[in-house]
């Protein structure tokens, strides 16, 4: 909650109980003056926004109510008085709860060495569109390329957080108008549009953002990536993720009509694997049903989808590497690729099918389809969240093999599913967000360092890069790391 906003509530909150002792010292055109003061300062330092508006309308209140006041008189106790306070404290406490459940809240400042730009590139590839019901329609893409900078950027501002198409989906997707999320252009980013890329080469790493959700959702993580000196290019799934914007402001939102199409009776296919780990069956007795189960789930065909949009993008990282904003920046035969949710699991396929990757990591991600038994043959590193007991492990079953070089296999205590993207930080109310106890910047910090670590090992040759010891540097990080081996 920013300073100016606590000032007013506080001022709410007491106000109504002690304005005639107060009138009494101080004369009521002044305390209107400090009070319209503070309503001035906080609009035009900090912004007025929607989760307020209870202030505003006691202040209104309150405003009358000391131009009536007859502070000599004393006040008498009646049904209506004790009912009408009764009514500013329940308008109070839902002043109080809205601007601290969605707060104008803080990213993470990167810890890189490098400030971070980013520039939008558009992509009309030769694959068939399969959402879309014209048969002639092509696969069309928007990424998000952020990189390091040596810019001087002390007198520039930050981008807008979010974009206004992917706004106007996660509002659609909740139920929401979205000038309700216009309180998100007080939030501050690190990144900027469009400076100079630093001089020399970087490694580059694909990412895959989670299924209906959205490709500028990790600002925390993506920020501080690339302040790392990563030059990274962030997937935008058409017609898959919460909002797509193409050149000349063409908005593209989720299809929720393709989406119901592919998932008709697919949790069928899913019933059998949940009473497998319900009913307690152990693992060689539930490994053939859990095998059926996850070549048939319809998320199988979206991450071999997603995949192929990776794969797109990485045959065209020779050409934009020979012109444009990132001529001669980007080093190939340092290719990486990782994802959250969905995308973590597509991140997964990815490097089975290229083998232009040479490192991999699935954040919190499933990767269904045909994965069981299969062996990677570069470093992978694997981050699930910290799911309850009874939640049905399905990498435990498609990870078998790991990997005939490094396999980290790390768990973020205390977290839940959206701890790896911006959510927390949106809403820092656990039981609303889905997320878990753990401290949201504790938790980012943990994800970002293991990831850097893992990448620079793998990418860089950094001879001082260990993800091991990140985690033995947080209790809060489980690991265990298979070498070339088969343990299950």
């Amino acid at each position: 909650m920013r300073t100016l906003e606590f000032i007013l509530l506080l001022v709410v909150t007491i106000l109504p109980f002690v304005k005639r002792p107060l009138l009494r010292m101080v004369q009521a055109n002044i305390v209107l003056i400090i009070l319209a003061s503070l309503v001035l300062m906080h609009l035009v330092i900090e912004g007025g926004r929607w989760q307020m508006i209870p202030v505003y309308f006691l202040l209104a209140i309150l405003a009358w109510r000391l131009k009536v006041a007859k502070p000599d008189i004393k006040a008498r106790i009646t049904f209506l008085r004790v009912l009408g306070y009764l009514g500013v404290l329940l308008v109070v406490a839902i002043g109080w709860v809205l601007p601290k459940a969605l707060p104008v809240f803080s990213l993470p400042e990167p810890r890189g060495a490098y400030n971070v730009g980013t520039e939008d590139i558009y992509l009309k590839t030769n694959m068939d569109e399969v959402v879309t019901e014209d048969p002639s329609d092509k696969r069309e893409l928007m990424v998000k390329v952020w990189y390091p900078s040596d810019e001087d950027v002390s007198k520039l501002e930050g981008e807008p957080y979010v974009d206004q198409t992917s706004r106007a989906g996660f509002a659609t997707k909740y139920g929401l108008s979205p000038g309700m999320l216009n309180y998100l252009d007080y939030v501050k980013t690190y990144v900027y549009r469009d400076i100079p890329v630093a001089d020399g080469k970087f490694p580059v790493l694909i990412f895959s953002h989670g299924y209906g959700s959205k490709a500028t959702g990790y600002y925390a993580l993506l920020t501080e990536l690339a302040s790392q000196g990563y030059v990274i290019i962030n997937m935008n799934h058409t017609y898959e993720s919460l909002g797509t914007t193409f050149p000349e402001g063409r908005a593209v939102y989720f299809d929720y009509d393709f989406q119901r199409r592919i998932s008709d009776g697919g949790m069928a296919d899913m019933e059998a694997l949940i009473a497998a780990f319900k009913d307690g069956l152990d693992y060689e007795a539930r490994h053939p049903i859990v095998q059926k189960a996850v070549n048939k789930f319809y998320e199988s065909e979206s991450m071999n989808r997603w995949a192929r949009d990776m794969i797109t993008v990485i045959d065209e990282l020779e050409a934009w590497n020979s012109s444009g904003l990132l001529k001669g920046k980007m080093d190939l035969d340092r290719l990486g690729v990782f994802g959250h949710s969905n995308g973590g699991g597509s991140a997964g396929k990815v490097p089975l099918m290229d083998t232009r990757v040479k490192a991999a990591a699935n954040l919190d991600g499933i990767t269904w389809g045909n994965l069981i038994d299969t062996t990677y043959q570069i470093p992978f590193l694997y981050i699930s969240a910290d799911w309850p007991a009874e939640h049905e492990d399905v990498n435990s079953h498609i990870y078998i093999n790991k990997s005939t070089d490094y396999f980290y296999e790390t768990k973020l205590l205390n977290s839940g599913h959206p701890n790896f993207m911006d959510i927390p930080f949106m809403i820092p109310v656990n039981a609303l967000a889905g997320t878990g106890t753990i401290d949201p910047y504790q938790g980012m910090e943990i994800v970002t360092k293991l990831t850097t670590a893992f990448f620079d090992q793998n990418l860089k040759n950094d001879p001082d890069a260990d993800p091991k010891a990140i985690g033995a540097e947080y209790d809060q990080l489980e690991m265990t790391v298979h070498v070339g081996d088969s343990i299950r």
